[in-house]
């Protein structure tokens, strides 16, 4: 037999929550609610925030490592930003060095063919080549 009063109650998704208890937080890991009696869930959920917000405050960082380290992630982006811009400028250059190797190879091998052209046309003999 239970006899010891029992002020909190955990309540899942679709469960029953029992008259006169308020939920007075959610933990949405274990999709439970807090449930206790009307006019205590307020000050409970006061406390429990309370309680968090002087966790974090006491673990932040001093002003001085604050701003260190908003001086480091700074710099990471500004890094992360420059050795992307670098990858695409050496990419766009091979591309465009790629481009113009193939132009001037084009160029190169229509020349020729237009001085055959106009040996055709002209009547004379093709010159034989070396080797």
């Amino acid at each position: 037999m239970k006899t010891r009063l029992q002020l909190r109650k955990e309540v899942g998704h679709g469960g029953i929550v029992p008259d006169g208890w308020r939920m007075a937080w959610y933990e949405p890991p274990r999709r439970v609610g807090i449930y206790y009696p009307a006019p205590l869930h307020w000050v409970l959920r006061g406390l429990r925030e309370f309680s968090y917000r002087m966790r974090v405050a006491l673990r932040a960082p001093r002003i001085e490592r604050a701003q260190a380290l908003e001086m480091n992630r700074a710099h990471r982006d500004r890094q992360r930003l420059a050795d992307e811009y670098a990858r695409g400028y050496m990419a766009g250059w091979r591309e465009c060095y790629d481009a113009c190797l193939d132009a001037v190879e084009e160029e190169i091998t229509r020349a020729s063919d237009v001085w055959e052209v106009g040996d055709v046309l002209a009547g004379t003999p093709k010159a034989p080549r070396k080797n």
